[in-house]
């Protein structure tokens, strides 16, 4: 969250989408690859101070951050909602981008640790689900809210059908 909280704008160059993290305590400084939506998203916001953010300080933005995720947990009725963090945004991070890798140096340098023993705190060594997928298709809208409510996901449209997949 202070690494959010400390981005200015000039740590976004928008000509080659990255950012540049500025570290907290003593990891190291890091750039990232950022999408065009990512980067259409931050040119909208109000650019009264050199944050980002803003010049609240991080208490503010962790109580706003707390107050959003009950609402969200109580609209979505789901109180697990409540027990996210940006710690849980970085150890899932991690714990994709190992299972995607199968690198756990470049995990280290993504999350800009000095030492692996912090990396491993934050990846978890899980042993992922088979992409084993069920398969419909859907010709009309009332077909494709049908497989919508039964779990499916769209998945992209071909030869007029749409096409949507459940993981078995």
């Amino acid at each position: 969250m202070g690494e959010a909280w400390k981005l200015k704008w000039t740590d976004i160059d928008y000509v080659n989408s990255t950012i540049r993290i500025t570290p907290e305590k003593r990891s190291h400084a890091r750039m990232f690859k950022i999408s065009g939506k990512l980067l259409a998203m931050l040119s909208v916001l109000p650019k009264k101070s050199d944050k980002v953010f803003g010049t609240y300080d991080l208490h503010g933005y962790r109580s706003s951050f707390v107050r959003q995720r009950k609402r969200a947990a109580n609209k979505l009725g789901n109180p697990r909602i409540n027990q996210i963090t940006f710690h849980t945004f970085r150890h899932w991070k991690a714990t994709m981008e190992y299972h995607k890798t199968k690198d756990i140096l470049h995990v280290m340098r993504l999350l800009g640790h000095n030492s692996i023993k912090n990396t491993l705190i934050y990846t978890q060594l899980v042993t992922f689900q088979d992409d084993d997928f069920i398969c419909k298709t859907a010709e009309n809208v009332k077909e494709a809210k049908e497989l919508i409510e039964a779990g499916f996901e769209y998945v992209t449209e071909m030869d007029g059908l749409k096409l949507f997949r459940k993981r078995k």
